[in-house]
């Protein structure tokens, strides 16, 4: 009888154990760029993936998880050794990083655990085509799409001579690439700055001489904030027009730079007078939690956490069971407040790009917002899929 009540014991035990391990939540690393002038990109996505557990109670896909958050300080080293110490801790599934030298340092040792990573923002070339990965999702956009569509859409505005600017790194650089691929115009002059440079009077005064039809430029954040103050202040933007993706000038840099942007052009895949349930709702709540506007930055995090939600719903929060996860994932079986979305071979969208115009809200008399204007692309893949084996 004893060994009977020790056995049964030992069986309940062993239910209880299998059943409070069943109820931990999934952890997911989140690392990003908190601090520095670019902090507040990193905020917006780690703000809005909350925002989205939040709406199910600290769930994602019926699932319970756990933001794990660290910041990088836009330090590649910083990125990687956080990744170390979660992968360490038994962390498989990863996202946030916001930029691509960040994330060029954290994915492969993150892919060489057998781990998961899903991209809220950075999109670099260099996992997009040879070095694409079965555990490797983007949920937001591959570097050098927006700026093919900045291509495109400076052929529709009739630009045939261009100055490009960007900051000297793995995005800067695809920026770049992405708009020579399509502009069928001449590129006057392609300049790289610093990726955390607050004086741009150089290359004003070289923009002024070259006299262009326009400037493409990409300078997200901070730096990104004081280009198109100092811009304006120089008078350029009363004689050579600026064209620049949605992250030269997101809603929080808006804000900053007040008018200064006015009638500037911006291609991108979401805004936010997208004029869609989804988007509204989305907008309307984020607001509502934090007393400001999404970026577009929080917008592709929203959506990553949705993704994540409909592969851990797959797998009810089983990541041992990666070949279903993987699978459901790239089913991207999820509601985008974007519009269409879908994945390529690559794992890496295939979506639609507009053209905005930065015009004042409430009768002219408001702040700026991104006006769609058309679409410029539709289902548009990137060039690097081709080469990708999955």
């Amino acid at each position: 009888m004893m060994a009977k009540k020790s056995l049964f014991a030992a069986l309940a035990l062993s239910v209880l154990a299998t059943a409070a391990h069943a109820a931990d939540p999934v952890k997911i690393g989140f690392i990003t760029t908190l601090s520095t002038p670019a902090g507040y990109l990193g905020a917006d996505q780690r703000d809005a993936f909350l925002l989205a557990m939040g709406e199910e109670g600290g769930k994602l896909g019926g699932v319970p998880v756990e933001l794990v958050v660290e910041d990088d300080g836009l330090k590649p080293a910083s990125g990687k050794q956080a990744a170390d110490r979660m992968l360490q801790s038994g962390i498989k599934l990863f996202s946030g990083i916001t930029f691509s030298n960040v994330l060029g340092a954290v994915a492969p040792g993150v892919l060489a655990a057998d781990a998961f990573y899903v991209s809220t923002n950075a999109g670099p070339s260099t996992f997009a085509g040879k070095e694409c990965n079965k555990n490797y999702f983007v949920a937001s956009y591959q570097n050098d799409a927006f700026h093919s569509a900045g291509g495109v859409a400076a052929n529709e505005l009739g630009y045939k001579k261009v100055v490009l600017l960007a900051p000297n790194y793995q995005a800067g650089r695809d920026a770049l690439e992405g708009f020579k691929r399509t502009f069928k115009g001449t590129v006057e002059a392609e300049i790289y700055t610093k990726l955390d440079q607050n004086d741009f009077s150089v290359e004003m005064a070289r923009i002024r001489s070259l006299a262009p039809d326009a400037v493409y430029q990409f300078h997200p954040g901070g730096a990104g904030i004081t280009f198109i103050k100092q811009y304006s202040n120089a008078g350029l933007s009363k004689t050579v027009p600026l064209l620049m993706s949605g992250f030269s000038l997101d809603t929080r840099m808006i804000e900053a730079t007040g008018l200064a942007g006015d009638r500037a052009y911006l291609v991108g895949i979401w805004s936010t007078e997208t004029d869609t349930p989804a988007s509204k709702a989305f907008v309307a709540a984020f607001r509502k939690a934090y007393n400001r506007t999404p970026t577009l930055y929080a917008q592709q995090a929203y959506d990553a956490a949705k993704l994540i939600g409909s592969g851990l719903k797959a797998v009810n929060g089983d990541l041992t069971k990666a070949d279903a996860f993987r699978a459901a994932l790239k089913k991207a079986d999820f509601k985008s407040i974007r519009g269409d979305f879908k994945f390529g071979n690559n794992n890496h969208p295939i979506q639609d790009y507009y053209l905005m115009q930065l015009q004042r809200s409430e009768n002219g008399a408001g702040p700026l917002v991104p006006v769609v204007v058309r679409r410029v692309l539709k289902d548009d893949q990137d060039v690097y899929a081709k080469a990708c084996a999955l």
